[in-house]
């Protein structure tokens, strides 16, 4: 028998079981998913449970019930990855030995690379949203908060989500206008980029309902240190913004075990080739999702697109023929920007985000670029399509892997 291993049991690790296991089942072929955890989040659902509009049960459900039959879930923790040996070794110093390996292991917030962002304020004056723990602490923080000096700030990229920050501005809006204390809350947006996002297109439309929202933004901001005392951040080249409260997406790095195997990047993300998928460090190791280090969003909805492709390279590699070179970066992603509308975004490693119809030309029903009602409802039903489709392996009719052009407005690219 042989041995496929993937690490990490999240959206990504949790889609190539399913679709692997239904390509590779009653052949010689066994495979193991490997993770400590218990709990599979819905990680999108953490931008809504600060402002109460989702229940935490809403956003977690037990990890085993995703992982399809005939699939070994081994809840271990991972110390490193043998490459040589082709083993994983385990903290308990178990051994486990694989002839095709996928990294799953995804992405985690690293507030201790930020100096004085951990600290007695952590989590009092000083909040992240990109955990479960944070966006729930954040949340009984939100319920008492008089008002102030809001601010919502990215550290560096990349970040999972990169448009996140954004929607938790908008949102942030919008709470506090329903609450009618709008007037006792400034909100500024405090990024390393020199404007709203890191699409040109985008950035145009996304700083303009910031300026609508009287939402200050601060670009251009790399961040040297929080001053918890003074409750300011402050900047390489001495800039300062004060805050009462500080809304905050810390350094992202990819897992410490691609440290440890010596095979990550600064940053230990896991150096990839964008279009097939395989990993630059062994032909049998790929890499997925959040670990990699291709130049595309961190975002569930690559995941998806990506786990088709790589589903098929696994297929081909164990085949002995050729990786198709067939993933472009698409990306495809809901913004909320509050009072029940959202814009929709689509794109790829060419092309940025434009106006246009979505999923079907002409028709839509959603509209890109566009705020609206249906893009909201759009990104509410996400989350059943995530439990009950995405992570199962299953197709989302109408959406393809690669970015269709149709329907789209490409004159002013």
């Amino acid at each position: 028998m042989k041995n496929l291993i993937i690490l990490g049991a999240g959206t990504a690790g949790t889609t190539m079981a399913n679709l692997l296991q239904k390509r590779l089942k009653n052949t010689e072929w066994n495979i193991k998913i490997i993770d400590k955890n218990t709990i599979h989040y819905y990680q999108p659902g953490f931008l809504f449970l600060p402002f109460d509009l989702y229940k935490p049960k809403q956003v977690k459900k037990p990890i085993e019930q995703f992982i399809p039959s005939g699939v070994e879930l081994i809840q271990q923790e991972i110390d490193k990855i043998e490459v040589e040996a082709n083993e994983v070794l385990l903290t308990d110093g178990t051994k486990v030995p694989y002839d095709v390996l996928i990294i799953a292991t995804g992405t985690d917030i690293a507030p201790q690379e930020i100096d004085g962002m951990l600290g007695e304020h952590w989590h009092q004056d000083v909040f992240d949203f990109y955990t479960y723990t944070g966006a729930k602490n954040l949340r009984d923080k939100l319920r008492e908060w008089k008002g102030g000096e809001l601010v919502v700030h990215i550290a560096e990229m990349p970040i999972k989500c990169p448009v996140a920050p954004l929607e938790f501005a908008f949102l942030a809006d919008s709470f506090f206008r329903n609450k009618e204390m709008r007037d006792k809350v400034n909100i500024t947006y405090v990024t390393p980029l020199g404007g709203a996002f890191t699409k040109p297109k985008a950035t145009e439309a996304l700083n303009y309902l910031l300026e609508e929202k009287g939402i200050r933004i601060v670009p251009d901001f790399n961040i040297e240190s929080v001053d918890g005392a003074n409750k300011k951040i402050l900047d390489y080249g001495g800039k300062e913004v004060n805050y009462d409260l500080l809304v905050t997406v810390p350094t992202n790095m990819g897992s410490p075990v691609m440290e440890r195997s010596g095979i990550g990047d600064d940053l230990n993300f896991v150096p990839t080739n964008k279009a097939t998928l395989q990993t630059l460090v062994k032909d049998n190791i790929f890499a997925i999702g959040d670990a990699t280090n291709i130049p595309a969003s961190k975002a569930g909805s690559v995941a998806h697109f990506e786990s088709e492709i790589l589903t098929e390279n696994v297929m081909r590699y164990i085949k002995d023929e050729p990786l198709k070179e067939d993933f472009d970066g698409h990306a495809n992603c809901f913004i909320e920007t509050g009072n029940g509308k959202a814009l929709l975004i689509d794109f790829n490693y060419t092309h940025e985000p434009v106006t246009g119809t979505f999923p079907f030309p002409g028709v839509g029903p959603l509209r890109l670029l566009k705020e609206s009602h249906m893009n909201h409802l759009g990104k509410l039903a996400f989350r059943w399509i995530y439990w009950n489709m995405l992570i199962k392996g299953k197709h989302i009719p109408f959406v393809s892997a690669q970015m269709s052009e149709a329907g789209k407005d490409f004159s002013n690219n």
